[in-house]
């Protein structure tokens, strides 16, 4: 049987490309987004359920049984955004829906879409990498069948979609030679969807995966 993931963040630019490459792969057999509004997408594989409370699931957890793997692609920006509130709509959103789909699917492999940077000890002076890994943190320790953290950097989007952030727009022309002479810290947005099916089909040697993971779980 095929793998039955739940998408979240399928509005958002990383999202939609996990979503995208879910969709396209023979591996995958089922897709459940939930989103705070509709995406319009219509397709065999795909079930959608639009939710506004991500604190709060308890109306919809009769819909999230029996599911395989969780892509957590949902993330906001930092930018502008006090600890206290990056904590909660991080740290404990992410947390409760984790706990609610461990308590659903104990069996369930879960993948957190972090970042390049971020601080697994908690104590460093960046606030969004504090907060990011404690996050990771306690996700690698609830229990699930497996867990792994996505870190990637600067991602080239997949050509054709519609959340594509515009200033990935106005750089994509830097990316052959970003990828040729910074690999570390590079790659594609259709990578990260590969490496994350890939993970739950394959498995991984690493529950943190960097850059360099991802390209290489990819292939």
């Amino acid at each position: 049987m095929g793998v039955k993931v739940i998408i979240t963040g399928a509005t958002g630019m990383v999202g939609e490309g996990v979503l995208h490459e879910c969709l396209i792969h023979p591996d995958v057999e089922k897709v459940l987004i939930i989103n705070r509004k509709s995406t319009g997408l219509k397709h065999a594989k795909l079930e959608e359920i639009v939710h506004a409370d991500f604190y709060d699931l308890s109306a919809v957890e009769s819909r999230l049984l029996g599911y395989t793997a969780c892509f957590f692609c949902l993330g906001v920006s930092s930018l502008g955004m006090r600890e206290e509130r990056y904590h909660r709509v991080t740290f404990d959103l992410t947390l409760n829906f984790a706990n609610t789909l461990h308590k659903l699917n104990p069996d369930l492999i879960f993948c957190y879409v972090s970042g390049s940077g971020t601080d697994s000890s908690e104590m460093g002076r960046s606030m969004w990498a504090r907060v990011k890994g404690k996050t990771e943190n306690h996700l690698l320790l609830l229990g699930f069948k497996d867990a792994y953290m996505f870190r990637p950097g600067f991602m080239y989007p997949t050509p054709g979609l519609k959340n594509t952030l515009k200033f990935y727009r106005f750089v994509n022309w830097m990316y052959p030679g970003i990828r040729k002479f910074f690999p570390k810290y590079v790659s594609t947005l259709k990578e990260l969807g590969l490496a994350m099916i890939h993970a739950v089909t394959k498995g991984y040697s690493k529950s943190v995966l960097e850059v360099e993971d991802i390209v290489a779980l990819a292939k």
